[in-house]
């Protein structure tokens, strides 16, 4: 495996005083196997960024390890989005993941509220405001957007986003190797050079896999599908079936030459470190 290889974690803002409890083990567990860097996702809606500042600075204090704050646009303003980034820089960090965001339930069209409307107008405001001061991590989505109009309207608003001033992307999690290496050779035809890693989602729960999978335009494969309604009372075999699932993917996506993997940890440690032992990725003494 290449030493170039990346490995990251996201994180959410904890919602619950158990969650908050919980979160200072979670964040050592997985720094232990330290990873490139840990993300921290805004919130619903962009409703959580005071928890997400507090979650990153939390991450960089406790493990001195890289935390990258999402930063969204919808909904809000110039003015404040600069206000969000002078404090992110005061604070030292160095990498923003930067997202249109979602669209509230009400919206009746795929064009987003707010002053910047778009991801690409998000990074191209960071960059003019702060230069390259920040490394810029945008989303990707092999198997298409879910509010894309076409699968080339979706690949053009990447390509805007990478010409605006991405310096990586990140994509949405996915259990089909082939969109991965499809995506990326169509990135390769169009000359995009940014590293494209790869979004990796455990699989530890039949019921919330459904619901996250329709919510984000992830298919599950049919067989993975069946093999998963088999097992959906029985936790220990869905998990050991969810673990080799991914594990395979993760294999198949390194070997395949994937500048990395960023995990979707959902703020639990254990499914994910399974999946890092299993692939026999280091594990320091």
């Amino acid at each position: 495996m290449a030493d170039s290889v990346t490995f990251s974690f996201e994180l959410f803002p904890p919602r619950t005083p158990a969650g908050v409890d919980k979160l200072p083990e979670v964040i050592a567990r997985l720094a232990h196997v330290r990873p490139s860097f840990f993300s921290v996702t805004y919130g619903a809606g962009g409703s959580e960024q005071d928890g997400t500042y507090g979650t990153v600075m939390r991450v960089a204090q406790q493990t001195g390890i890289e935390a990258a704050p999402h930063l969204t646009c919808i909904g809000s303003t110039r003015t404040h989005i600069a206000e969000l980034l002078q404090r992110y820089r005061d604070s030292g960090i160095r990498r923003i993941v930067a997202l249109r965001g979602d669209l509230p339930a009400t919206s009746m069209s795929s064009e987003a509220p707010g002053e910047l409307r778009y991801a690409n107008e998000l990074v191209s405001f960071i960059r003019e405001q702060h230069g390259d001061h920040f490394a810029l991590e945008v989303a990707a989505y092999p198997e298409v957007h879910p509010q894309a109009l076409s699968p080339a309207a979706d690949f053009a608003a990447f390509q805007r986003k990478v010409e605006a001033g991405a310096s990586g992307a990140v994509t949405q999690y996915f259990y089909n190797a082939d969109a991965y290496f499809d995506f990326a050779e169509r990135c390769a035809r169009a000359r995009i050079g940014i590293p494209l890693i790869a979004g990796i989602m455990p699989i530890t729960n039949h019921a919330q896999l459904i619901r996250f999978s329709a919510a984000c335009g992830a298919d599950i494969p049919r067989w993975i599908r069946l093999r998963l309604e088999q097992y959906q009372d029985d936790k220990a075999s869905l998990q050991d079936f969810g673990l080799e699932v991914v594990a395979r993917l993760c294999r198949t996506l390194l070997d395949g030459g994937a500048p990395g993997l960023h995990f979707y940890t959902l703020n639990q440690a254990e499914p994910t470190l399974r999946l890092w032992q299993h692939l026999g990725l280091p594990m320091p003494i």
